[in-house]
């Protein structure tokens, strides 16, 4: 690519009681970011509405909605009249019984860029994802965009080298997530801190390994489950921009709404490719086992 610079910013926000509540929230956040001459918004994922997937229940897939729909038609709107690229997430709904944790771009208009299916779906307590969502089959794919190629992916994606890896290689300019991650309240708080870390690390290291910049937009604030089984979600916060050397451009705080706002020095991923140049080095007649589950 050749433009040098980027200044992009991550809208880290707590579920606000309702849809509606919500996407104010975000409109005020998107008209300030271009205030201050932002060109690139990520959001966190499943924005719209709270975190549903605490417990498993027939009547959440009556928030799910169609890609175009009323959702992307107002964030479309406000890209337009903004001229912003926006990076948005929401629970799709593609036909009766198939729905999708669906990423969906925007470039400066209404019309959709492109989107990405989250492809790794976790089923763990408190996060039963595999309920609800079909993996995705878009592939990594990266979504041409007028501030580059953008790398999206999803929450649970971001613990997978090889989902940061394809994007890379499919030419990615940069690596985004879209993410709803946070602690179980009954946890030690020494187990929290490691699990944040690692959270934190292990992006870090994508950045690394393929010398592009990452931006990872997380949720924040406390939602009760539901269900009543469990103690619910603390989400941690901690949405932040990496440069190609896992630097920390931008972070912000655990608790609270944050406009993190950051100029990304695009020419820097040329440098570090040149100084650090993995994909030259790469193995790819040796790694043929990657295909396997796990090697008996």
């Amino acid at each position: 690519m050749t433009r040098k610079t980027l200044k992009v910013a991550l809208l880290q926000d707590a579920h606000r009681g309702s849809r509606e509540a919500n996407l104010d929230a975000i409109e005020a956040g998107l008209r300030e970011a271009a205030a201050a001459g932002v060109e690139l918004v990520l959001l966190q994922e499943l924005h719209n509405g709270p975190y549903f997937c605490q417990r498993e229940s027939v009547e959440e897939f009556d928030q799910a909605e169609t890609i175009p729909g009323p959702g992307t038609e107002r964030i479309g709107k406000l890209a337009d009249e903004l001229q912003l690229v926006i990076v948005a997430s929401l629970f799709e709904k593609r036909a009766t019984g198939l729905y999708h944790n669906t990423a969906v771009v925007f470039d400066r208009s209404a019309a959709i860029a492109g989107k990405y299916r989250k492809m790794h779906i976790p089923d763990d307590p408190a996060f039963y994802e595999k309920f609800y969502f079909t993996p995705g089959d878009l592939g990594f794919e990266p979504i041409a965009t007028s501030v580059g190629k953008l790398g999206v992916l999803v929450c649970w994606d971001q613990w997978y080298p090889e989902a940061a890896r394809l994007m890379a290689l499919a030419g990615a300019d940069l690596l985004l997530y879209p993410t709803a991650i946070g602690w179980d309240l009954n946890d030690e708080q020494a187990e929290k801190d490691r699990q944040r870390d690692a959270w934190i690390t292990v992006q870090r290291g994508h950045a690394v390994a393929n010398g592009l910049p990452l931006l990872a937009c997380n949720r924040t604030g406390h939602e009760s489950d539901p269900s009543h089984v469990g103690s619910g979600i603390t989400f941690w916060g901690s949405s932040f921009v990496a440069g190609p050397q896992g630097e920390f451009l931008a972070q912000a705080e655990t608790q609270g709404r944050a406009l993190l706002i950051v100029d990304i020095d695009l020419a820097r991923s040329e440098h570090v490719r040149r100084i650090w140049p993995f994909l030259r080095d790469r193995r790819i007649d040796a790694y043929g086992d990657l295909l396997k589950r796990f090697r008996d």
